[in-house]
């Protein structure tokens, strides 16, 4: 078996103008006009993140194959945290429930639904404090920053409500995520 390996690659991203990046020892810090985020990258051994005025070079030697995509992962990280602090990340939710009218709240920092398959026990999420989480009737809207936080947050949100035990082809109840884009 033949493995190639590539010697030496550096790319490049450029930074947007309405962007301010910091970078020391793979430490990512971006920030714009919706906020900050910062992520380490230190862990990537071997990969090295530099700041050149209006560029960030990413470089590594003697790259294999999970090398190459560690590379590849970093520099998409960093163009969603781009895009996250100019125009945010949008999850949309929708109710669904065919037997038992299904209630969410949000009190404080944490939604509440109850009456799920006629349960009265009350399931809890606690959501963070950098994820906005808005209901509109049958619809919950979860918003931020980071793209990574708003997808757990909504994936949360619809696991809280899997139903066991039921069959699926009857008991429809829950929250579903059905919509997911770039903010404004």
């Amino acid at each position: 078996m033949v493995v190639f390996r590539a010697i030496y690659i550096k790319e490049e991203i450029v930074i947007p103008t309405d962007v301010s990046v910091d970078v020391s020892n793979n430490k990512v810090i971006v920030k714009g006009k919706k906020g900050m985020i910062d992520r380490d990258f230190s862990h990537m051994k071997g990969i090295i993140i530099n700041k050149d005025n209006n560029k960030i070079t990413i470089e590594s030697t003697f790259l294999d194959k999970e090398k190459k995509a560690k590379l590849y992962s970093i520099i998409r990280h960093i163009e969603n945290m781009f895009t996250g602090v100019t125009k945010g990340y949008k999850y949309s939710l929708k109710v669904v429930y065919s037997h038992f009218p299904i209630s969410i709240k949000l009190v404080g920092d944490t939604l509440q639904v109850t009456n799920l398959i006629g349960e009265k026990n009350i399931r809890k999420l606690k959501i963070p404090k950098d994820i906005k989480v808005s209901i509109k009737g049958e619809d919950i809207v979860v918003e931020g920053i980071d793209k990574e936080k708003v997808g757990q947050v909504a994936t949360n949100i619809e696991r809280m409500t899997r139903i066991r035990d039921f069959d699926r082809r009857v008991f429809m109840d829950g929250i579903f995520i059905y919509g997911k884009e770039v903010g404004d």
